[in-house]
């Protein structure tokens, strides 16, 4: 049977902390115009938590029923179900156990601001709060399964980026407008780098496993230009929220040093390969996690 230190291992801890990033991403804005509710920012924690280890967990089952983990040419953490330390029953548990708390979770959100909000936007979050859950099922999951097909980047662009900021600012603020779109593509982009890296560091792995994602579509000379092209436009989009909405004072853009960070770990992702690369998906995460609450931070003195 499965001990604690197993699960938590599985749960893969140091990918939550861009997770948390959205939530007070999207109520850092919200703060900004406003308006907050310390229930909305407890539930969408929670929601945002159990979705990142509901994906890690389908992820761990999906790559182990496809083979991938058991070529012998991954680079990263030996894997629970690979090490045969969590049975495929058990996760299978456990993945719906997760999946009912992203269910209660979301509905509770909903429901605590239906009396504010039209019926045609509880229908709206619904649907994204089913999708978001299938995402986070269908990446490496299923005989379809996006991860495997090079759609990866693009789902954890979308539903770790403008989905949850987007959605937690309307949860607060009940108004769909432009001021979080910015911020939500800017951190959407440092999610979608963080799997860029995973990518690249197991590129020999996916490509012999079958697994295409865009890192072994691209090759990886390619594919680190494209991280490039990620970290400079995240860049621009925070950048462009100040200068729209909080130019003033200065130091409400002291949060942009964070990517003094980024632009270190970029320059370091280009000169490595392989094993070498899996210390930046934490430093990553952490970093995106840092700007996150250095921004709401910010914007909101």
């Amino acid at each position: 049977m499965a001990t604690v230190k197993d699960w938590i291992s599985a749960f893969r801890l140091r990918t939550l902390f861009l997770a948390v990033g959205t939530v007070v991403l999207g109520s850092g804005l919200a703060l900004h115009e406003g308006s907050f509710s310390m229930t909305t920012f407890v539930l969408t924690f929670l929601l945002a938590v159990s979705i990142q280890i509901l994906a890690n967990l389908a992820n761990d089952l999906g790559d182990f029923q496809k083979g991938t983990d058991i070529t012998g040419r991954r680079q990263g953490p030996a894997r629970t179900l690979q090490s045969g330390k969590i049975s495929p029953r058990e996760m299978k548990g456990a993945i719906t156990l997760f999946s009912t708390i992203c269910i209660i979770t979301g509905l509770s959100l909903v429901f605590n601001i239906t009396d504010y909000i039209p019926r045609s936007s509880v229908a709206l979050l619904i649907g994204l709060g089913g999708a978001s859950i299938l995402a986070a099922l269908l990446y490496t999951l299923g005989k379809h399964a996006y991860g495997y097909k090079g759609w990866g980047d693009l789902f954890a662009f979308i539903f770790f980026g403008p989905v949850p900021v987007i959605g937690t600012y309307f949860l607060h603020t009940h108004v769909f407008n432009f001021q979080p779109v910015l911020p939500a593509i800017g951190i959407g982009l440092i999610s979608t780098m963080i799997l860029n890296i995973n990518n690249m560091r197991d590129i020999e792995n996916d490509r012999d496993s079958g697994k295409i994602t865009l890192a072994v579509k691209l090759g990886i000379h390619r594919a680190k230009i494209y991280h490039a092209g990620l970290t400079f436009t995240s860049f621009l989009c925070f950048l462009g929220y100040n200068s729209l909405y909080a130019p003033l004072p200065w130091y409400r853009h002291l949060y942009l040093l964070v990517f003094l960070f980024l632009f270190r770990i970029l320059a370091n992702v280009y000169r490595k390969n392989g094993q070498a690369l899996d210390p930046y998906l934490k430093l990553t995460s952490l970093s995106g996690f840092l700007l996150a609450l250095l921004f709401s931070v910010g914007v909101n003195i």
